[in-house]
């Protein structure tokens, strides 16, 4: 079993923040539809601009065409771990709101807010992700037959994490590398 990461904060973070980090190494445990789905809704619970809810989620489990699909858009240095997820999802973005078809010009922060949402109930569940920015987003939208309002904003990889062994490098390097973020001083700063 991979190490679970847990992450070195300077204040009190919740726990299930502090273990969240993104596996490369999935098992052969498959995840259901309903385990799915679960973390799709927490996803919907997110905040949005205008309560616009401005994302819609298209997942496949591992071992379907779909999920086939998923991964052809998947660049090719994501390919040889994702293949492993017990399944994919794309996360989409819709540019307009709803009511007044204006642009929203905060559609890409509040499905990164839904992504959130999800990574953390999934994580409660025993179920790990990992976010991937590297794939094709025109291939992607052409094979999800997105309307031209909707752009593909994420992929993402979920499952239950394995060894880090089974990884080939310079995957397993990366899987057993301490995780580290930047300091509190260095990304916030109190004002008077």
């Amino acid at each position: 079993m991979s190490p679970i990461k847990i992450a070195n904060t300077q204040n009190e973070v919740l726990e299930l923040i502090r273990n969240r980090w993104s596996p490369r190494s999935f098992s052969t445990k498959d995840l259901n539809t309903a385990t799915v789905e679960t973390i799709l809704e927490a996803g919907s619970w997110a905040p949005s601009a205008n309560n616009s809810q401005p994302w819609r989620f298209i997942y496949a489990l591992r071992g379907t065409p779909g999920f086939d699909k998923l991964l052809s858009t998947l660049a090719p240095g994501n390919v040889p771990w994702a293949k492993n997820a017990a399944a994919l999802v794309a996360s989409i973005g819709i540019r307009e709101l709803p009511d007044t078809q204006q642009k929203n010009h905060y559609y890409m922060h509040d499905v990164g807010m839904a992504t959130s949402f999800m990574l953390l109930q999934a994580l409660n569940m025993d179920v790990y992700g990992h976010v991937m920015a590297g794939f094709n987003k025109q291939h992607a939208a052409e094979l999800l037959g997105l309307p031209a309002n909707e752009e593909p904003v994420s992929m993402l990889a979920l499952g239950y994490i394995d060894s880090a062994e089974k990884l080939d490098e310079p995957y397993k390097t990366r899987e057993l590398t301490p995780r580290s973020r930047n300091p509190i001083s260095a990304i916030a700063a109190h004002l008077d």
